[in-house]
């Protein structure tokens, strides 16, 4: 049955009221309340991201041990990055930021026709551009190579082994961004934990990928790309299906002038630098790693992922959670509900962030090696890993305050004020890795690649600030009593952990030196540790879990 006769309904950004009210498809029921909505949305994201943080760093650390930090496995990294940026451009970046608050609004008017064709079109436009910019992909692989890894045109077999890798996994591009796609209409509806649980299917492919399929290649690493391929293949399929059962599986129709159509796009285009800051930052770094000693690529890669576990379980749940929460808010007209879930959001993220950036601070070393050095996997590129993941641990509570500050404006509908933010942070990072590395490059100093790491920290920083001033300024946000209380609780007990971590760490000695059970005993005990003092110093301090209720105030300055 065709819906083509709703395209001309007007989409109204703030929800208007609608008619109709379906059961599956119309407003959020209010008894539902936020108190308890967002922290158990969250609870569940997180437990569903967790498994696939395990499940990721058990790939990484295989990945490691099988193919080491040398030529092949830069390769891998510079071409795996490539299609990852873009996803954050067609998937869960620039797409879902103007997707789910567009989605939403119209859940808002409750009319599932409007909503099914918008979802038609849109799922019919974003085939139709992924499929082009795939294609164009795989034509000039070695264009993009030599744009991207400058310096691989030195070393001929590197960069066709580069080309090949990247000609391998661009297709992953297409199916991940329509499971991103998917993933949004679920969690509009509340529905976190199957788009949360699919990455984990990722992971899993991969490491069967590199168990079984690593000696039927001349090159074994291409195992490693074919598996990321066969990856995003899986979790399209698995997460596609489950629109079905909200009546919401996409027809695909392709109708570029659809008001919903060009309302994303419109919405997406200031977002395409806004939603993949972090993502720039790091095709700057690449540029530049490929004109460092081989392995820097593997020791940014391998950092990055350690930074991703926090960002990923937390910064990004929040963030992905608190999106539809804060775009029907808006939608609805609720200020003080829109306000409320903010404050929630930001205090939260930081009550995780800020030890979770101290302690891979201090606990670099033990990480890398207990996680990587092994098998192809040396105690030099487990060191020169832990050099990079100190850099860019210090921009870990800037990076998860993005994810929800991001969400603020996006739930407005506002995505040129990001967009703003975050040409002046690319700029940041050109200009901090060029004065960081390029010292460090010319004298051949090893650990040129620090720089680099150096210089994304503070590129977040510069994000997250700026975007704070500006939706501070825009009087978008205006910050609940009790934040001076809060900030002093959070310094002095991350004080504590460092302290009790860095104490009982100096008494271990050389890491290298300790066998590999007693390697991942002591890590988890001063995980451990760090968390129970943490814990024990807010507790302390006077703060208490019922303050992770949203809505609930803090007493104070």
């Amino acid at each position: 049955m065709s819906h083509s006769q709703s395209s001309g309904t007007p989409i109204d950004p703030k929800g208007g009221s609608g008619e109709g009210n379906s059961p599956g498809i119309g407003k959020t029921v209010p008894g539902a309340g936020p108190s308890s909505g967002l922290l158990r949305s969250t609870a569940v994201f997180t437990a569903m991201t967790f498994l696939s943080r395990l499940t990721g760093l058990a790939r990484d650390m295989l990945q490691a041990r099988l193919f080491g930090a040398g030529a092949a496995a830069d390769a891998f990294v510079i071409a795996y990055r490539i299609p990852n940026y873009l996803r954050r451009i067609f998937a869960e970046g620039s797409f879902a930021s103007a997707f789910v608050p567009v989605f939403s609004a119209l859940r808002e008017q409750g009319d599932p026709q409007v909503l099914k064709d918008f979802l038609d079109h849109v799922a019919g436009a974003l085939c139709a551009v992924v499929l082009l910019v795939t294609g164009i992909g795989l034509l000039i692989a070695p264009l993009i190579v030599a744009a991207m890894a400058p310096g691989t045109l030195d070393e001929p077999d590197k960069f066709a082994l580069t080309s090949e890798l990247l000609r391998i996994v661009f297709p992953y591009l297409f199916f991940i961004s329509l499971t991103a796609m998917a993933g949004g209409v679920l969690n509009s509806f509340g529905r976190f934990g199957l788009p949360a649980v699919t990455p984990v299917l990722h992971n899993l492919t991969v490491i069967i990928a590199m168990l079984l399929l690593t000696g039927w290649f001349e090159v074994p690493i291409k195992a490693l790309a074919w598996g990321v391929l066969a990856a995003g293949v899986l979790q399209w399929l698995v997460l596609w299906p489950a629109l079905r059962r909200h009546g919401l599986w996409p027809r695909l129709r392709l109708n570029f002038r659809h008001e919903g159509v060009r309302r994303v796009f419109t919405l997406m285009l200031p977002t395409l630098f806004s939603s993949s800051v972090a993502q720039l930052n790091l095709i700057v770094g690449t540029a530049f790693a490929s004109l460092l000693a081989t392995g820097s690529q593997t020791w940014l890669y391998l950092s990055d992922r350690l930074i991703e576990f926090p960002l990923g379980l937390f910064g990004v749940a929040l963030g992905t959670v608190i999106l539809p929460h804060l775009s029907r808010r808006f939608a609805a007209g609720d200020g003080d509900g829109y306000g409320h879930a903010l404050d929630w959001g930001l205090r939260t993220v930081l009550l995780i962030g800020l030890p979770a950036g101290l302690g891979l601070l201090v606990l670099a070393e033990p990480l890398t090696v207990s996680l990587y050095a092994g098998g192809n996997f040396s105690a030099h590129d487990a060191r020169m890993a832990s050099w990079s993941l100190m850099a860019m641990s210090i921009g870990v509570p800037a990076f998860m305050l993005t994810k929800v500050l991001l969400s603020a404006f996006y739930s407005r509908q506002d995505t040129r004020t990001p967009m703003r933010a975050a040409i002046r942070t690319v700029l940041a990072n050109v200009a901090l890795t060029v004065a960081l590395t390029t010292p460090l490059w010319l004298s051949g100093t090893p650990g040129g690649h620090i720089g680099i790491a150096l210089a994304s920290g503070l590129a977040g920083i510069v994000n997250a600030a700026l975007l704070w001033r500006w939706l501070a300024q825009a009087g978008i946000y205006q910050p609940q009593p009790g934040w001076t209380r809060h900030l002093l609780r959070l310094l002095v007990a991350s004080v504590a952990m460092v302290a009790a971590v860095w104490l009982a760490r100096s008494n271990l000695g050389d890491w290298n030196a300790l066998g590999l059970l007693w390697r991942w005993l002591w890590l988890l005990a001063l995980v451990a540790l760090g968390g129970a003092v943490y814990g024990a110093a807010l507790l302390m301090l006077g703060w208490r879990p019922s303050e992770l209720r949203h809505g609930r105030r803090s007493g104070g300055g």
